[in-house]
């Protein structure tokens, strides 16, 4: 918003320079974008009278002017514009003067000869000044312009233009009043209200009104104004405030609104009260209608915006725009002004349906005072009263309190402000600052109560009190000071174990995705499975690909495969952490931080010796790299997984001790195909089990100084017979005595009866207190043997 400091130090004057005061508003939230004089420097143009013209001997464009500068003699000075006449007032670039110009160095005038005339300066138009030039020729100045005056100082050109950024929140400040009411709290001065007179309602009737949308229009007011004098213009000062404010002068009538609307904050709109037919109804459209907008543009409405109509129809869209029906034009002299409130949320997003923005719904979007319309509605009856000899009417008022904005109190602990802004502020000093920015303030004991007014939609909590206070009372006031820092050693490791996860994931060629929790429908229904639980579908998605909640990472990870596949990466790698969610409704929705994996291609790069296809066992081991490395295998059991979109033979479920932690194995080869994926590995574990594993204390005990003892045995086994079961049987039968166990040997062929294979384990044995003697080992070993003949029918081989 742009504003005159000129027209805001008429409000409150205090004795800042141009910068100071800019700064005082920046830090008090109101942050000034730019600030620049209304015309760029020059020097040595006064005000000039023209005391005689004369047609130029040589050429039919110029005239030969006597110009009056309040000195003894008038200067001579040959001019080229149509519009000079003899006692106009213009103003007159002196012999020396530098007027603006697009270089630095500026324009210097010097006597010269035009024809052979000799001139002794330059009257100038209004661009010659850095002014906006409205007509082709001198800029007229008022009859009353005194004589000899610098034009810097009679057209007020050293004033400074504030443009202010108003932030969402701050609607009041959209106005004269409203930035003067915070430079006055700050500098703790009095604000200078215009003096309003008392319009007197005249016998000319107004309009009769009827609300029928009483929820979206609380209060609206109507004033009729009679035999208003158009041959009079908008007076000088009118017109340079709201040019200043980055408004443009139409006629009279039009600017009175606009003033009114930069001064005070209230859109007015006036009505041609000729071109109404009967009584003004306030309602919402009907659907189809249609409304020709002052701009030139006919809108047909849906139904739900709210017009302001009569019985012909719709005559303007309420807080936004007029209709032309109804417009003022230069021979309008019975108008209608109206001052209305409007609810916040029947005039929000209406205007940018329309591709309209307009300073009134800029407004009435952000929340407008609901006290202010009977002043504004003064204001500008009086402007125009005054000025124009109009004839005041009457004023009709339609109003539904109850749907009022209601100002709740908000109690203010005083110590809480303490508490908040680290330093100790006197009650008394808070009492000032919320009373002068218009709060009702009561002191009770340790606390303040206080009701926002009319005009503060924003303040609602404590904590909005409390930044009032702040900002008024000054950050650069607050003195910085290092924080209160208390340690506490319950350290969450969370991220840093979950990094140490991804780090092993990365150091075996995967790479992170990051990605939505949003996913597609179409291949949630791929991935179903009864015991994932229900899918959670968005009520309004960001697009139709993302229109529910992703079950498993895999809805995620997935379309990144089918991107890089179609860009003929065939080898990729990539994992995920993140929430999966399940449920149909918020209430009963299960979120489980979770960590996925997927792998399409060969084990090794193409370059590499040797290389072949992933398989499961690849997998497995990636999965295991996510385990602490002290962790005892015997903890770890992998049973047959069920899902339905896995391989039914190719995949698993990993327990630790028993507890579920996720699933891995081969996609199902149908679901890879309606993916248009090759042969596809994929995993999912949960972090909570995986993470209080890596939690766990593990005592430090001293390595046996007695050695180990390897004893292999090579049996047959039936082949459906698991290596999970077999080496469960063996640890089991062997004791405490075996430390380690692992498979080395695995043969399936001609030299194996059909339906068995022969798998080769080595076991490890060691006594922390002696050192095992042969006997010792083999009753051991026979132990195990004897185990598994039992339970398996296995036979050992001597070879």
């Amino acid at each position: 918003m742009k504003i005159s400091e000129q027209w805001l130090r008429q409000w409150v004057n205090p004795t800042n320079t141009s910068e100071q005061l800019a700064e005082q508003l920046t830090m008090a939230g109101l942050e000034i974008d730019d600030r620049y004089a209304v015309a760029r420097a020059f020097s040595g143009v006064v005000v000039g009278e023209v005391i005689s013209v004369e047609q130029h001997p040589d050429a039919d464009k110029l005239r030969i002017t006597q110009v009056n500068i309040g000195d003894a003699e008038p200067l001579q000075i040959v001019c080229g514009a149509p519009n000079v006449t003899v006692g106009m007032k213009a103003p007159v670039a002196t012999v020396g003067a530098v007027l603006p110009s697009d270089d630095k160095k500026g324009f210097k005038i010097k006597k010269s000869k035009l024809r052979g005339v000799a001139s002794n300066g330059m009257l100038c138009g209004a661009s010659e000044i850095d002014l906006v030039d409205d007509i082709d020729g001198l800029l007229e100045l008022p009859e009353d312009a005194p004589v000899g005056t610098d034009i810097r100082e009679y057209l007020g050109l050293d004033n400074q233009i504030l443009d202010i950024s108003i932030t969402p929140n701050r609607g009041d400040c959209f106005s004269v009043r409203g930035i003067a009411r915070e430079i006055s709290v700050i500098n703790d001065l009095p604000v200078q209200m215009p003096e309003i007179s008392a319009n007197t309602a005249g016998t000319a009737a107004t309009p009769a009104v009827t609300v029928d949308a009483k929820e979206a229009c609380p209060r609206y007011l109507l004033q009729s104004i009679r035999n208003i004098d158009r041959s009079i213009d908008t007076p000088k000062w009118m017109q340079d405030a709201l040019v200043q404010s980055g408004l443009r002068s139409h006629n009279f009538l039009v600017d009175v609104t606009n003033y009114v609307l930069m001064e005070l904050g209230q859109p007015l709109h006036a009505f041609d009260a000729d071109m109404i037919e009967g009584d003004i109804v306030v309602r919402l459209a009907q659907p189809d209608e249609t409304i020709a907008l002052l701009n030139e543009q006919t809108v047909t409405l849906t139904g739900d915006e709210l017009v302001i109509a009569d019985d012909k129809g719709a005559l303007a869209l309420a807080g936004i725009m007029g209709g032309q029906r109804s417009s003022v034009t230069d021979s309008t002299t019975n108008i209608v002004v109206e001052s209305a409130f409007f609810n916040q949320l029947a005039i929000a997003a209406r205007a940018r349906r329309f591709g309209l923005h307009t300073d009134a719904s800029q407004r009435f979007e952000r929340g407008v005072d609901f006290e202010l319309p009977a002043l504004a509605l003064a204001r500008a009856c009086d402007l125009i009263t005054s000025i124009t000899g109009g004839e005041a009417g009457q004023i009709v008022t339609a109003e539904n309190l109850e749907h009022l904005p209601a100002r709740a109190p908000i109690t203010l602990p005083i110590a809480k402000v303490r508490d908040v802004i680290g330093i100790d502020i006197e009650p008394t000093e808070m009492v000032r600052i919320l009373t002068q920015l218009g709060f009702d303030v009561e002191q009770q004991s340790d606390s303040l109560v206080c009701k926002p007014p009319s005009y503060r939609f924003d303040m609602s909590i404590r904590e909005d009190l409390i930044e009032e206070i702040a900002r008024i009372y000054g950050y650069d006031n607050i003195p910085s000071v290092l924080p209160h820092l208390q340690v506490s050693m319950d350290y969450d490791d969370t991220a840093d174990l979950t990094h140490e996860m991804k780090l092993a994931l990365v150091d075996n060629g995967y790479m992170e995705a990051i990605s939505f929790s949003f996913s597609d429908a179409k291949l949630e229904a791929l991935l179903d499975d009864e015991a994932l639980g229900e899918v959670l579908a968005l009520a309004n998605p960001i697009s139709s690909d993302l229109a529910v909640m992703r079950r498993t990472l895999l809805s995620s990870l997935l379309p990144c495969v089918q991107y890089n596949l179609n860009r003929q990466q065939p080898r990729v790698r990539f994992f995920e952490t993140g929430l999966s969610f399940v449920g149909q409704s918020i209430s009963d929705l299960v979120q489980t931080p979770s960590i996925a994996l997927v792998a399409v291609g060969d084990i090794w790069s193409e370059q590499a010796y040797q290389n072949r296809a992933l398989d499961f066992y690849d997998l497995k081991h990636d999965i295991e790299q996510l385990l602490p490395a002290q962790i005892d295998s015997a903890r770890i059991r992998y049973e047959r997984s069920t899902l339905s979109f896995l391989h039914p033979g190719q995949s698993a479920e990993l327990y630790i001790d028993d507890i579920y932690v996720g699933w891995l194995g081969q996609l199902h080869p149908n679901t890879a195909k309606q993916l248009d994926l090759t042969t596809t590995w994929v995993a999912q574990l949960s972090l909570a089990p995986l993470l209080t594993i890596a939690r766990e204390q593990h005592a430090i005990t001293t390595p046996s100084k007695f050695p180990q003892v390897r004893r292999d045995i090579a049996i047959l086994v039936d082949s459906d017979i698991s290596l999970q079961t077999l080496e469960t049987t063996v640890r089991t039968a062997a004791g405490d005595l075996l430390t380690d166990l692992w498979l080395f040997d695995v043969y399936q062929g001609d030299k194996v009866p059909a339906g068995q294979r022969s798998l080769a384990f080595a076991l490890i044995w060691q006594d922390s207190t002696q050192t095992l003697s042969d006997e010792a080992v083999k009753t051991a070993t026979d132990k195990v043997v004897q185990a598994l003949t039992d339970q398996h029918s296995v036979q050992l081989r001597d070879s």
